[in-house]
């Protein structure tokens, strides 16, 4: 199964992650990633919409370079992307704590 694109660390821009940001399922995906501190696999996360929705929710985390989208056989896998506070230090962590999402 091949792995899906990434933009790469000098693709990202703070614009796209903040549009991605300024949705609430795609700020629950973050914040559920955020405190997990490592890899979650594609079903142990809830959130209020359908299996299609998530799959856009997170093909706009993963193009706006917030998460990285791995598949390991037919599982998939999800994490923060570590560039991210590289780029923006402290931007989610103020972003998740403004919004309520700790």
């Amino acid at each position: 199964m091949s792995q899906l694109p990434h933009p790469l660390k000098k693709e990202i821009t703070l614009t796209e992650v903040l549009a991605a940001l300024g949705d609430p399922i795609r700020l629950d995906i973050v914040s559920h990633l955020a405190r997990a501190k490592k890899e979650v696999g594609w079903g142990e996360f809830e959130v209020c919409v359908g299996k299609a929705t998530l799959s856009h929710h997170i093909k706009k985390l993963r193009l706006a370079g917030l998460i990285n989208h791995r598949k390991d056989g037919k599982k998939c896998y999800l994490g923060l992307r570590k560039e991210i506070n590289e780029l923006y230090p402290g931007l989610l962590k103020s972003v998740l704590k403004k919004t309520g999402h700790k």
